[in-house]
This record gives C-alpha cells, structure tokens and sequence, in this order.
C-alpha cells in the first residue's frame, strides 16, 4: 500500500477527489482502483509540522542574548515538531511506520517549500522507504489523476529538498546572530528593543529607507509654464511654450514676460507628426504581477491577494499560485480553447467571448516551454465555477486572472498621436499633443488597465494643417513645484523586490539578481512585508509605505553593511540555485554561512564605535515598544485615585486606575483633551489637589483658550476652570 502526504487538509482531500474514499481521524482511506490498486492512505502536514530547534534547545547558554555567546553555530541542525501540530505529527509518523505502507508519494505544493516540508517530517519520522514524487500545477481531477499517472522519481527532486533546507538553515544562521548581535549592541547604546534582521528583510527594508530619506530630504522648487489658446478661424488649439523641448521656466518674471510677448501676435503651424502605435496585450499573471495589479485595482495587500489564490487554488479553480513564470507549455496552451468554452457560459463574459483568436498555441508572447521553470503562469482551470460558493475578494482575484487570459486572445489596442509644433511670431515655440484610440483591442478585457484611464488621455485635437495661420488668443501663466519622489505602495514592494539588482553597481551581480528574481521568492515576498509592518519597521497608511523610526535607525545602525545590500542575497541565490540544479554542494556554502557569521560579528563591533543616534530617536523608540515583552516598559504610576484610592497609571493615550477590573473603577483621563497633552506633572497635581496648573492652546473650533482642568467629584469627571 503506498501512502501520499499532502501539505494542508484541503489539498488532501482534493488529491482524494478523484477516488472513493472514507475519511478516518487524521487520514482518507483510497479504496483500491486503476491508479492505487492496493488502495491508498492520502494523510497531510498542516504547513511546516516541524521547525529548527531554537538556540537553547542545543546549548542552554545560548538562551541569554549577549555578544559572549555569538556567534551561535550548532554542530549540526535539527529540526523538532511544533507544539501546536503533534498530533497531526504523529497520525503521519504512525502512519508511515506501518508495516503495509511500502511506498511513500510526496504530495506537497510542487516547489521548494512543498519538498522541504514533506522530507522534513519524513526526516524527523525516521522513515527510510521507498519514496516517488506528485508534480502538479492545478487540482483539477484532471490534473490529480494525470499526475499519479506519472509519479516522478524521488531523486528527481531531492536537489531542491537540499537548496530549501540550505537556505532555511542558512536564514537561520545569519537572521539568530545578526538579530541577538544588533539587539544587544543597541541596548549598550540606550535603545530597549529587539530587533529582528534578516538576509531579505533587511536589504528590503534599506530600500524603503532610501526613499524615505530622499522624501525626506527633497526640497521643492518652483517653476512656471506659458499655456497659450491659438484660434484657426473658429478652430481652438491649447498649447504648451517650450524651448529645446524644456518647457519650464525658473523666473516667474521671465514666463509673464513670454506671455505678454505672445498675446494677439500670429501664429503658424510650422508641423504637424502623427504615429501610429501599437500595444500588445499583457502578459499572463505569475504571483508578483497579480499581486501587484490586486494592489493597484483594490488595494489588496499581497499577503492577503496570495491567501486568495491559495483557495480558489484548493477549490480547483486557478493553476499553482506561487509560479515565477508568466508562460505557458503547449500542452497548457491546449488546454485554453475548452477553458474559454466554458467561460463563455457565465453572462459576465459572454460580451467578451468568443475572442478575435481562437488559439494562442502558436504565440511565443504566451507559449514559450523555455521559459516555464517550476510551473507555468498562473491561469484558470477548466472547473466550472460556482460565484454563489465564492466570497467576493475570492471572485474579484478570479476575475483578474479570467480577464487576464482572455486578453491574450484579443488583438493589439492601436493609437494614433498626433504632435503639433508651432510658432508665434515666427520666435517662440509650442508645442501641442493628443492621441486617438484606432482599435480598442484587449482594452475591451482589461478595464482596469492604465492605457484605459481617462486621466491618461492626451487632448483631443482639432483638425489643422501645416502652415495654416491663427492668432493668440490667450496665454496663461502657470505656477507648479517640483515633486518629491513618490511613496511606495504596498504592491509596489513586491517589485521592488522583484528588481532589487537594480541597485547593485555590479553587472555580473545585477545579471545574478535578475536571473533568481531578485530579493526573496514568488513564495516569500508576501511574507517578508508582512515581518517587515510584524517588526514595526514600515506602517502601511492608505495604501503607502512608510518607515518608522525603529526602521530609519536600524538601516542607520547598520550603514553601509553587506546586510543592507541586495549583494549578499545575489551571491547567495546564485549558489543557492546551483545547489537546486545539483551543481555545488551544501555543506561547502554552509561552511561560507558560517564564516560569513563570524565576519559580520567583527564588522558590527566596529562599526558600533561610529554611531551617533539622535536622542529623540532612541527616546521614541524606547517609550513606543509594544513589540517584546523582553524590554517592554514599565507602566509608571502618576497617583492615588480620587474614587477609589488605587494608583493611577500612565498607559500611553490615556490615565486609568489600577482598579479598574478588581472593582470596576471608572476613573479615566484621555492624555490628550483639545489638542493638549495633559502631563504627569499636570496630572500628579490634580490627583493631589484637584487642580492642575494654567494650560495654555486648548483648541476648540477656530478659537484657542487658556484654562486649568479640574475633577468634578460628584460627576466624576473633568472641568474647565478659566483664569480671572
């Protein structure tokens, strides 16, 4: 009998689908058919069941963080099974451990992360069985049976098994030391926090930081432009003065003097240039693009776009969601005309289906085997689906990859721009532009798209020839400013990631980072910013990215650092990746880990002797650490209570009693009341007497007033007391 162990519960039960089954506490029992003869147990892991042990579980004197114990480098990694998901753990291990259990199918997601998971248990289990491996893209039954049709050799993917186990032990090498190391060098600096660092998280972050800093530092200039009305006998043209194709003038003397020059005077068409230009449709989604387009069109987060995925993926309705390709193999491609068939049944398509090309089979923009890696981009399956079983984010992500497809089908959107150049008085030049939609094209699909925005369009143009004369019938002077460089939104961070090489001076470097897809993986990104806001590193307001203090003084701490730079992760991916092919060895690159723990140790020590943190900086972010209970601050005690004697606590936004859960008690001041921040010393003296000194810029509306506060004590609350 041969037993498949899945990653999650659902894709379990979706691997059983296929057969008939009877569900146990733990497993699905296959009844024997063509594919499991002697029938089958289908079990399954609940993500990672098994984690690397933590420091102190090897060596007790490492669960102190000080510098004495770096760097930390266990003999040999070890993994344990996580509290939570014993006895899941132990279903399975009881479970390959039977004597009729001869063959074990490997059925996690088909990546690195699936293969890492599924040994991992097996390595922990103790289990040396024969063993073959399920690759799939999509959990149609289709897909199901074709798969354990042809069941790969173990050794196939044992490469992979050993570059995601390089990698976590790796992470884990560098994230432990580098983490404790900074930690324990910025408390000796008068900073009470801890700080997580890691190989993708930091260079990220570093990233951010360096926009921040340029907002931050950005000084706005101003700048005027010359926009002028020409009339050809009725026909009106806008347009824009402009010299050596600079259309910005620094004096606003200069720009009213070209104004007053061009009003009333003649003006010539001097030529008019027209272009025809075609866009294609857009590539088929892998993750980072959805997640980056799910982010633009909703604002998803890209967590929460992959949490999607991931179920209309278990629902069999989309291909494997965390692909790195935005290409297909022919025999997907195939697949795509029935697909299209079926879509064309719900009413929401059916204006857009059939599409101007049947087939896409032929097409090297889509249909490219060489450029399929793990798994092809991320489509749609041929599973009808079911829009009352969906919630809506669910059908919204549907809809964005059902779309996607479909515009492939569809032709080039073609545009026709016309720019007009002329001259007033024979001197001064402007310059007017539009454009034209000739063929809709995939627009039609793709209404999110930011070709189809109605803020992108050009104006519309009258209809002129060259040399034909006209007067100036209006000129305006218009001020504008330089702009600092935009914010990042959220989505935008997984592109970031995605080009990270582009910020490394190196070409060999730079070609490294673009080859393994930059910082971190399809699979991570969405991750490493959920840890970076989980950390207090960025803030996510309306969308934007922004740093936080924390953030700003780690990166500053750490300055120029290999641990800053996408470079380390460049020459850690390459050999990563060559590990995956089966061309280096792991121990070899875990023995460069190790010594790369030991540089960065004697790097840190040194660079400590240059900082110069701002006190407010380091004060802020003391009094704000509501993220370890290690260094977590003591709640100071202003006073007695005025209701019921307990002490008074300062609690950050407000003062409350001690008492408020042992007898209820109500008393209760907001630390901030019209715009004033009520101190301790104000409230220490209301405690004591009832009555706190003069405050001065209370705000209320448009008027400001002086006041002091006072406790009313028959209706428990607070007063104004105005001054004589």
């Amino acid at each position: 009998m041969k037993i498949v162990i899945a990653e999650k519960p659902d894709q379990a039960v979706k691997l059983a689908a296929p057969f008939s089954y009877t569900k146990k506490t733990g497993y699905l029992e296959v009844k024997p058919n063509v594919y499991f003869p002697n029938g089958a147990v289908i079990t399954w892991a609940i993500g990672h069941l098994c984690e690397l042990k933590a420091p102190e579980e090897y060596n007790s004197t490492w669960k102190k963080w000080t510098l004495e114990t770096l760097p930390i480098i266990p003999d040999r990694f070890e993994y344990k099974v996580t509290k939570s998901k014993y006895k899941q753990f132990n279903v399975i291990k009881n479970l390959v451990k039977r004597p009729d259990i001869q063959e074990i199918i490997i059925g996690g997601d088909a990546g690195r992360e699936g293969e890492l998971i599924i040994r991992t248990i097996l390595r922990v289990c103790g289990v040396k069985k024969p063993m073959k491996r399920l690759w799939i893209s999509s959990l149609t039954e289709n897909a199901v049976k074709k798969g354990f049709s042809n069941l790969l050799p173990e050794e196939k993917t044992r490469d992979i098994y050993f570059e995601a186990l390089s990698r976590s032990c790796a992470d884990w090498l560098i994230g432990i030391n580098t983490s404790r190391l900074y930690t324990v060098l910025l408390k000796k600096n008068g900073i009470k926090d801890v700080f997580s660092i890691g190989r993708v998280q930091t260079p990220t972050l570093a990233l951010i930081a360096k926009r921040e800093h340029e907002i931050a530092n950005f000084k706005p200039e101003p700048f005027w432009e010359v926009e002028a009305d020409f009339n050809f006998e009725g026909k009106i043209l806008k347009a824009k003065w402009h010299k050596n194709n600079i259309s910005r003038v620094q004096e606003e003397k200069q720009a009213i003097a070209i104004a007053k020059f061009c009003i009333n005077k003649s003006v010539e068409i001097s030529s008019i240039k027209k272009e025809t230009k075609e866009y294609a449709p857009p590539l088929l989604f892998n993750l980072s693009a959805l997640q980056a387009t799910a982010n633009k069109v909703y604002k998803f987060s890209p967590q929460y776009t992959l949490d999607i995925l991931q179920k209309l993926y278990l629902k069999g309705l989309v291909s494997y969601p965390r692909s790195d390709s935005q290409y297909l193999t022919n025999e997907e491609a195939k697949t795509l005309p029935n697909i299209l068939e079926n879509l064309s049944k719900i009413d929401k398509y059916k204006n857009l289906l059939p599409p101007p090309t049947n087939s896409i089979m032929n097409n090297k923009r889509y249909v490219n085997e060489k450029k399929v890696t793990d798994h092809h981009a991320i489509i749609i399956t041929e599973q009808y689906p079911n829009f009352s079983k969906l919630k809506a984010e669910e059908e919204k992500i549907y809809d964005l990859v059902v779309r996607q497809v479909i515009a492939a089908h569809y032709n080039n959107a073609v545009f026709s721009y016309t720019t007009i150049h002329s001259l007033v008085d024979k001197r001064a030049e402007f310059i007017s532009k539009g454009k034209v939609q000739i063929e809709e094209g995939w627009r039609k699909v793709i209404y999110h798209s930011k070709d189809n925005s109605s803020t992108d369009e050009d104006e519309l143009l009258p209809l002129l020839s060259e040399n034909e004369l006209g007067i100036v019938a209006k000129t305006k002077v218009k001020k504008g400013e330089t702009q600092p460089p935009t914010r990042y939104l959220e989505g935008n961070l997984i592109t970031l990631m995605k080009t990270a090489g582009k910020h490394l001076e190196d070409n060999e470097l730079e070609k490294i980072l673009s080859k393994t897809e930059g910082l971190g993986t399809e699979a991570t990104r969405a991750g490493i910013i959920g840890t970076l806001k989980d950390r207090n590193y960025i803030e996510i307001k309306k969308n934007q990215v922004f740093v936080t203090t924390k953030g700003m003084l780690l990166i500053e701490a750490l300055g120029e650092s290999i641990l800053t730079s996408p470079l380390m992760t460049a020459k850690w991916e390459q050999r990563l990746s060559e590990i995956g092919e089966g061309n280096a060895s792991p121990k070899v690159f875990m023995e460069q880990v190790k010594k790369l723990a030991y540089k960065l140790i004697t790097d840190a020590n040194e660079r400590e002797k240059e900082w110069a943190f701002d006190q407010n900086e380091v004060d802020k972010i003391t009094e704000n650490n509501p993220y370890n209970k290690k260094y977590k601050k003591v709640k100071k005690v202003v006073g007695k209570c005025m209701l019921c004697g307990g002490s008074i606590i300062d609690h950050g936004t407000f003062y409350g009693c001690s008492n408020y859960k042992t007898v209820n008690c109500k008393f209760s001041i907001s630390k901030k009341i019209l715009s004033k921040t009520i101190s301790q010393a104000n409230l220490k003296k209301l405690l004591a007497t009832g009555e706190t000194d003069l405050i001065k810029g209370f705000k209320k509306g448009e008027k400001t007033f002086n006041a002091h506060l006072t406790w009313d004590i028959k209706m428990h609350k607070i007063n104004f007391k105005f001054p004589q």
